[in-house]
């Protein structure tokens, strides 16, 4: 299924999760905390401003990013998840 995100909105899809501490304790599922670093599978036209005109996003399929913790809308699609997100809730792009 392809998916196209409306907007300024973009799909992504978390990575990173630890499944053990530093010190080789293994989580829980419960205790377990959300990484809010993730890869971004599809991106939105842009943003409309004031004029009318859209400008695009900063941000390219792809791109490895960090958004805020609490953000975005999560998404279950083909047994996969993955969180929308607006642009401004991203607050870098990791370059490697």
């Amino acid at each position: 299924m392809k998916i196209r995100p409306l907007r300024d909105r973009l799909l992504v899809k978390r990575v990173g999760e630890e499944t053990k501490t530093k010190g080789g304790i293994i989580i829980p599922d419960t205790a377990k905390e959300k990484p809010q670093e993730a890869e971004v599978m599809a991106v939105g036209s842009g943003r409309i401003d004031d004029s009318g005109k859209t400008i695009p996003l900063d941000v390219k399929v792809g791109d490895k990013v960090l958004f805020s913790k609490y953000s975005g809308t999560e998404i279950k699609l083909e047994g996969e998840e993955y969180l929308i997100l607006r642009e401004e809730d991203i607050q870098a792009v990791l370059v490697q």
